[in-house]
């Protein structure tokens, strides 16, 4: 009796260990999705549909998840608690299933994420356009960091930015279009093009919609892959 009582005692003190640092764990990630959020939460107005597989969407879910699991399994091992017990292994079989229906959808619709990117960049693009400067909007804000951050302009090209309700009738694009050696010339988005109309090397060539795709997929895969592993391990 006494040996199978220490052993109680052991598995409850280790539980309780396990899930305040899993506690801490998960004050740290829902720290970190506070932070991406204030900092970087203009990106999600570009793919509204896809605001919730955002980083700091993410870490909020996760810290969040975290850290009432790991409490109410803390405290329901160190307090005996037959109800914090209870409560913390039904969220534990919830937040199971979630996890391999989440990461078995992902794997199944991973490529199927970019068809729609396209249509969701060209609507905010179109947005963007309305704004003859970034600051004025945040969509057009988020668009102009967007073309900076992966040296690309529009969704297939220049030609997206042409006849913006900014500049009607006219072939120029935003500032951030222009390659680094240019960027600081306030007349490059107006003067891009050459005399038979194709854009010349001062603009990014390139569109962003491929990058965008190969990023957010990307991130499906591994999220997918996480939720996978996580809930094996649970």
């Amino acid at each position: 009796m006494q040996g199978q009582r220490t052993g109680i005692t052991c598995i409850r003190h280790t539980l309780c260990v396990i899930n305040a640092i899993m506690w801490l764990i998960g004050c740290s990630v829902l720290g970190a999705g506070v932070w991406l959020r204030l900092a970087y939460g203009g990106y999600a107005s570009l793919l509204q549909p896809y605001t919730a597989i955002s980083a700091d969407s993410l870490c909020l879910a996760a810290g969040i998840i975290t850290f009432v699991l790991a409490f109410c399994g803390c405290c329901g091992s160190w307090f005996q608690s037959r109800c914090m017990l209870v409560t913390y292994f039904c969220l534990v079989l919830a937040v199971f299933a979630l996890e391999v229906s989440a990461g078995a959808a992902l794997f199944a619709f991973r490529e199927q994420v970019g068809g729609s990117i396209a249509n969701e960049l060209r609507a905010g693009l179109r947005e963007a356009g309305n704004h003859t400067t970034p600051g004025d909007d945040p969509v057009a804000l988020s668009w102009h960091h967007l073309q900076q951050t992966f040296s690309c302009c529009g969704v297939a090209g220049p030609e997206d930015w042409h006849d913006s309700a900014a500049w009607p009738g006219k072939p120029w694009v935003p500032q951030s279009c222009c390659t680094s050696k240019y960027y600081h010339d306030e007349e490059c988005g107006t003067r891009g093009w050459d005399s038979d109309g194709r854009p010349q090397h001062r603009w990014h060539s390139s569109g962003c919609y491929d990058a965008i795709r190969i990023w957010l997929v990307r991130r499906l895969h591994i999220i997918g892959m996480v939720a996978l592993i996580v809930a094996f391990i649970q």
